[in-house]
C-alpha cells in the first residue's frame, strides 16, 4: 500500500456527504491502521480571537486575533488540530507531516499564538477527518475522491476557498468541468 501521508484528498462533484462534499482534506497519516487529515477550505463563522477567549488564553495582542478558525472534520470536533510550517520538535504532541509541514493538537501552541510567537503560517482547524484501515481505499476504488500530493503553498498561501481548485489544477483537473455522474465501465 502507497501511504498518503502529505496527499490532498479531493472531494469530486458527485459526493454528497454534508462533511466532505466540495472539501479538501489534507492527509496527516495514512498506514495499515487507517487514515487521519484535516479539511482545510472550510473556514467556519469563528476567529482566533474567540478561540483565545473562550480558553482563556489572553492574545489581546496578538498578530494572529483575526486568522480564522477552520472546520477540520467531523470527529473530534472540539479539538484543535494545527497545521502548520516548521517542524514538530518544538510543541508538545506533534507529528512530521513533511519535511516542512507538521500537524500539531497540544496547547502550547495555542498559547503561543496568543502570545504573539509560534509559527508564521498555520491553519487551526476543530475536528478531523478519520477513516478505518481500508475504508479510504473503498472509497477510492468508488471514485469519491481524487489524490494528489500535498503543497505547503496551497495550503498556506492560497486563499481557502481557491485551495480545492488549486489542488485539482496541480493535476491538470477542472473540477468544474466534471459531471456529478459518477460511471463505472
Amino acid at each position: 500500500m502507497q501511504s498518503l501521508k502529505h496527499h490532498f484528498l479531493l472531494a469530486m462533484p458527485h459526493l454528497e456527504d454534508a462533511n466532505f462534499a466540495g472539501s479538501l482534506s489534507y492527509l496527516c497519516d495514512h498506514d495499515d491502521n487507517g487514515t487521519m487529515g484535516v479539511i482545510v477550505n472550510r473556514p467556519l463563522d469563528l476567529t482566533l480571537d474567540a478561540l483565545f477567549e473562550q480558553l482563556d488564553l489572553g492574545g489581546d495582542d496578538s498578530p494572529h486575533r483575526d486568522a480564522p478558525v477552520y472546520y477540520g472534520g467531523p470527529v473530534h470536533k472540539d479539538r484543535g488540530f494545527i497545521l502548520h510550517r516548521g517542524t514538530a520538535s518544538a510543541w508538545d504532541s506533534s507529528i512530521q507531516v513533511a519535511e516542512e509541514i507538521a500537524l500539531t493538537t497540544s496547547m502550547d501552541m495555542l498559547q503561543a499564538l496568543a502570545d504573539g510567537r509560534g509559527p508564521e503560517q498555520f491553519l487551526v482547524c476543530l475536528g478531523c477527518a478519520g477513516w478505518e484501515a481500508g475504508q479510504l481505499e473503498n472509497e477510492l476504488k468508488e471514485n469519491a475522491w481524487l489524490t494528489v500530493e500535498g503543497s505547503a503553498q496551497i495550503l498556506f498561501d492560497t486563499l481557502p476557498e481557491q485551495r480545492l481548485q488549486a489542488a485539482a489544477g496541480s493535476l491538470g483537473v477542472d473540477l468544474n468541468l466534471m459531471s456529478r455522474e459518477a460511471g463505472h465501465s
